[in-house]
């Protein structure tokens, strides 16, 4: 089972509402993965636990993770395309 971890400014909100969307995506095709939050600046000290990480504002520092950002499952904007993204690195690794 893949780990997600949602990052936003302040780990509450915009995070919330994205693994919300993330995790009913995955249900809707009967994946599984496990999905947490945190702060934007988290990201360093937790990255080694967590298989994709999926931020809501710009993260600019280098980890050896994958990095997918999702401000569009906030605007609408080019959603498909960004939860195709996450839905297919889960796929690819299950």
């Amino acid at each position: 089972m893949k780990n997600i971890l949602v990052a936003c400014g302040n780990g509450v909100a915009t995070s919330t509402m994205v693994a919300l969307k993330i995790k009913e995506e995955i249900n809707k095709q009967n994946l599984q993965a496990n999905i947490n939050q945190c702060k934007l600046m988290e990201i360093p000290f937790k990255s080694d636990d967590y298989d994709l990480i999926v931020t809501t504002g710009k993260y600019n520092s280098e980890i050896d993770k994958p990095i997918i950002g999702a401000m569009a499952l906030l605007t609408g904007i080019n959603e498909e395309e960004t939860m195709k993204k996450i839905i297919d690195f889960i796929k690819e690794r299950n």
